[in-house]
């Protein structure tokens, strides 16, 4: 139940991240934008760039995870300065969604979870760190990058960040 309520939705919507970076590329090239200009784009002075979106939403998906599964989270540089850097933060946490397999998530749903918030551990039961922390942040992040590209003249809409494959 838990792998199924994780897996599959992190590694979804994290491949619709990648196909609306696709269509970004493709867009800044036809207009001869500065990529730059979508990459540190953000809403709000005080709110992250569009790159630490995709940053936080990778980390949240494999964070999650990796907690709910008992493994190590695979840490993983703020580095990327372009879509292809993007993309392939995409494609490492895609590629660790996939080696975990169900057995490892049996107990997930009354394992102790202990995270950090604000510099302070909090623990939570994992089916409540999944509902209340876990989707919740990577939802926000992918929404908030999703925002920022249509904010910022890419023609995509709510088809382009559920798309079912």
């Amino acid at each position: 139940m838990m792998y199924d309520a994780s897996i599959p939705v992190f590694a979804h919507f994290l491949n619709n991240l990648a196909a609306l970076l696709r269509k970004t590329e493709a867009h800044v090239q036809a207009k001869k934008l500065d990529p730059d200009a979508f990459l540190t784009a953000r809403l709000f002075p005080d709110m992250f760039t569009f790159t630490k979106q995709v940053q936080l939403a990778c980390d949240f998906a494999k964070g999650t995870s990796a907690r709910l599964a008992g493994v190590a989270n695979p840490s993983h540089p703020d580095d990327e300065k372009s879509f292809d850097e993007l993309q392939a933060r995409i494609r490492k946490t895609v590629d660790f969604l996939r080696s975990l397999k169900k057995e490892q998530f049996a107990d997930a749903a009354e394992r102790a979870i202990t995270f950090k918030v604000g510099g302070k551990e909090q623990t939570l039961k994992g089916a409540d760190y999944l509902s209340s922390v876990g989707l919740p942040n990577f939802y926000f992040h992918v929404t908030t990058a999703y925002g920022l590209l249509r904010h910022n003249g890419l023609e995509i809409g709510k088809a382009d960040f559920i798309a079912r494959f």
